[in-house]
């Protein structure tokens, strides 16, 4: 298009330059890219390994207390209307008193507000803590959405390492090397995405203490609470409240198995007040002022689906979870190019270390990763989308028969790229 002078229009709309970075650090974009090598031709069943949504399989339906909570929500004719920018009353009071059986202290509705499952939260936390010259720590292997909603909001992204020869824990050391003046928080994940490790109540405790050492805030992404079936029973950080200020993130979406329904929450667990004191609490309820609210009659089914769950639903789960982590951890062993240093205790994922020195044809953990797509189509995440290069994420929260079938077709695309002896 030309102006009346003759020479090109310039138009004045730009795309906002940090989206190139942030975008491309996201799971679903790697996973994307992969899924576009399947080939059309095979016939077979894709098996996903590489994304962890179970919802698809029926060993994994959530409750009929959860859809009956809905169903009874929608009906009333109680929840049309918008929400309050913090949640309906309701479900902020259920979800303190849900999260107040594991904590030595009593949380309040006040310290709860109800989020657009988990992502929002870590949206929220991270756009209200970028200051100018911010930095976070984060774990590697980690949950990229974090560097990727870091690098949107313009704060520096550290890393710690988690030590798989200690069983993930985290490099407390590293942590402290790392923090100066302008680290405002540290991020754990437990039970672990994407390691599969659950935390002990040492070692968490001290990892408050450094915290506190260090001044910061500790973002306790607890997606996965009490999906533990290990040694370590879960713990959540918020007890140590009293020590280190803690933001615990959470939803429904993993113990429920309900990933779809978008409904998390963002929780003070500070007894001291040093959130208040800090103006956090005021920043989170500016950021909602602005933000859009879960849907209203889910916000509405979750005192019931809270309170009436029984047991046996959630045993069900851990007692398939068990399972399905076992037949990964052994079925691993029989593919020699792929090392598991530990058997998964919680949540629904495990890192195993490929080793490329037994492979022809292989470049790398993308290139294992895409070629294994589109030869046997399995998905698998490579580890470099989540900070460890030539290790890969494997997600074993699938039925337990297409698992079988899956890392079988991990074995045969091995034995087909099996280095010459």
């Amino acid at each position: 298009m030309e102006n009346g002078g003759g020479g090109k229009k310039a138009w004045n709309f730009k795309t906002n330059v940090a989206l190139e970075t942030a975008g491309n650090l996201t799971i679903r974009g790697i996973l994307n890219e992969i899924m576009s090598k399947l080939d059309v031709e095979d016939k077979r069943p894709v098996i996903p390994l590489g994304h962890g949504d179970p919802s698809h399989f029926p060993c994994f339906r959530t409750t009929p207390v959860a859809e009956d909570a809905v169903i009874s929500a929608l009906r009333s004719g109680k929840y049309n209307s918008y929400s309050s920018t913090v949640g309906i009353l309701p479900a902020r009071r259920a979800i303190a008193e849900y999260l107040n059986r594991d904590l030595p202290y009593k949380l309040s509705p006040d310290d709860v507000f109800v989020t657009l499952g988990c992502t929002q939260s870590i949206e929220i936390v991270l756009s209200i803590l970028a200051s100018p010259k911010a930095n976070i720590l984060l774990p590697r292997p980690g949950f990229p959405y974090y560097e990727a909603r870091a690098a949107y909001s313009g704060i520096e992204a550290r890393h710690f390492d988690l030590l798989p020869e200690r069983n993930w824990e985290i490099d407390l050391d590293a942590v402290e090397a790392l923090a100066d003046e302008n680290t405002v928080a540290m991020v754990v994940i437990n039970p672990n995405n994407p390691c599969g490790n659950v935390f002990t109540y040492e070692h968490l405790a001290k990892v408050a203490e450094t915290a506190r050492k260090l001044g910061i805030l500790i973002l306790a992404d607890e997606v996965y609470d009490h999906l533990a079936f290990g040694s370590n029973p879960f713990v959540p950080m918020g007890a140590f409240g009293s020590v280190t200020p803690v933001l615990t993130l959470g939803s429904i979406s993993k113990r429920w198995v309900v990933p779809g329904w978008r409904l998390g929450w963002l929780v003070t667990s500070d007894p001291n007040g040093i959130l208040k004191e800090n103006k956090i609490v005021d920043s989170i309820m500016s950021y909602l002022n602005i933000s859009s609210d879960p849907a209203t009659f889910i916000q509405g089914a979750i005192p019931q689906i809270l309170e009436n769950t029984k047991e046996d639903f959630f045993n069900k789960t851990i007692h398939v979870l068990r399972q399905t982590a076992d037949i990964c951890y052994e079925k691993i062993k029989e593919i020699d190019c792929i090392t598991c240093p530990h058997k998964p205790e919680g949540s629904m994922f495990v890192m195993a270390k490929l080793n490329l020195s037994h492979l022809e044809g292989v470049d790398d953990d993308i290139d294992f990763c895409c070629k294994l797509a589109k030869e046997e189509g399995v998905i698998i995440l490579p580890g470099s989308a989540v900070g460890l290069k030539n290790w890969l994420r494997i997600t074993f929260a699938i039925e337990p028969s297409s698992l079988e079938d899956g890392l079988g077709r991990v074995k045969s695309f091995y034995q087909r790229h099996a280095k010459k002896k």
